[in-house]
């Protein structure tokens, strides 16, 4: 784990992430540390609460008196917990921890008739960023990708968040679905644009591993089509003022997701909850940088159990060695559409802008790069091979 020091003035900002495990029904393309329960099924509410805040009780040496940036409530389906499970857990927290002033907390929520209704109390609790998973308005597209909602529902969830006082909204919106032609792409594109949503996560189908979808791969669009579909949604976004700032995310003005900026910025962020991740710096009495990713217990049985076990909630951790850090860094800023200053790159990495000359002239070569000195910035054809791009300006030697 010896390391080169860094030009890091101070840690970096601090987020914190929270993993609700459980989901209604799994959904056959996800790759996420998620349960189905049933529609019925009686969640241990209480158990968690407990759990997760002890959880953050072992890892609070690890925030240094950091303020809190964001909050992030991810899933499985974070809204199957009452608003009165949010309403104690934040307040437990700001106990803990401070919050920066505006702090964005964010609450993913499904659209079915299961959740809705819980909107106000979400929002009474300190929620003040809802992500709706859409995915899509379509019968057909829904009913293909395991969905438990229909488009009329994901608009109904809209207008209840917006009169419990959201006002700032994200709609994950997915693209490059079973038989989907580009006409019924733009008709989801249009339909979402309608609903006035700050923030709009539009990204493409994958057939991810341990998935149902990969052990039976549906009948995807060919890739002349899934071009097709790119082009005319990105133009269609930013012609209705959604701009284009990471790989598949869209923002109005000052609405970007802050919580996800500190990650692509590479900032650190506690992970708290059944397979959780997080990312924490710390100097060493060297003075140099050290970067820990740890995760915990991922089944929510085993995690609940935790709590009377000394081994504690962490399942794995991981120094990340100097080798490392440059590929770390490099898939994190180059999904941001503005990349990062070279000398954040040097900084973050203690590798000498040197290193990368030959490396960042053959990636602008191949048009993977942005034709600027100051900054390591993907062209929307690097943001497009993003994988070709990280295996050019990865740098693992030495002087």
């Amino acid at each position: 784990m010896a390391g080169l020091p860094r030009a890091l003035p101070a840690l970096p900002p601090l987020a914190l992430y929270v993993h609700v495990p459980w989901c209604v029904r799994k959904c056959p393309y996800c790759d996420f540390n998620s349960h189905g329960v049933g529609r019925d099924a009686e969640l241990p509410e209480e158990e968690y609460l407990a759990a997760l805040l002890d959880d953050l009780d072992a890892d609070l040496p690890l925030a240094a008196g950091r303020p809190l940036g964001s909050i992030f409530i991810g899933g499985g389906t974070p809204s199957l917990m009452s608003a009165r499970f949010y309403s104690r857990f934040l307040d437990a927290l700001s106990q803990r921890l401070s919050f920066a002033e505006n702090i964005e907390i964010t609450l993913e929520a499904n659209p079915g008739t299961l959740e809705r209704g819980r909107f106000h109390g979400y929002r009474q609790a300190g929620i003040n960023r809802l992500s709706l998973g859409v995915q899509s308005f379509q019968a057909t597209q829904l009913a293909a990708l395991g969905r438990i909602h229909s488009g009329d529902d994901a608009v109904a969830a809209v207008e209840e968040a917006r009169a419990a006082g959201f006002d700032n909204l994200n709609l994950d919106l997915m693209h490059g679905l079973p038989d989907q032609t580009p006409e019924l792409a733009l008709a989801d594109l249009e339909r979402a644009l309608a609903l006035e949503p700050e923030h709009l996560s539009w990204y493409q189908l994958t057939l991810e591993p341990n998935t149902e979808f990969h052990t039976r791969p549906p009948a995807l669009p060919e890739e002349e089509t899934l071009w097709d579909i790119q082009d005319l949604g990105h133009e269609r976004l930013e012609a209705a003022g959604l701009s284009r700032y990471e790989i598949s995310a869209y923002a109005q003005a000052g609405r970007r997701s802050r919580h996800n900026l500190n990650y692509w910025r590479f900032g650190d962020y506690l992970g708290i909850g059944a397979g959780s991740h997080g990312k924490l710096s710390a100097f060493d009495d060297s003075g140099w940088l050290r970067i820990e990713r740890r995760w915990k217990t991922r089944q929510p049985e085993a995690y609940l159990r935790r709590r009377r076990d000394p081994r504690g909630f962490v399942a794995g951790s991981h120094w990340v060695c100097d080798e490392e850090l440059p590929l770390e860094f490099a898939m994190n800023a180059l999904r941001l559409v503005e990349g990062a200053a070279m000398t954040d790159w040097q900084a973050h990495t203690g590798r000498p802008l040197s290193l990368l000359g030959e490396r960042l002239e053959a990636a602008r070569n191949k048009g993977l790069l942005v034709e600027d000195g100051q900054r390591l910035q993907a062209s929307p054809q690097g943001l497009l091979f993003l994988n070709e791009l990280l295996a050019l300006v990865n740098d693992t030697g030495t002087e």
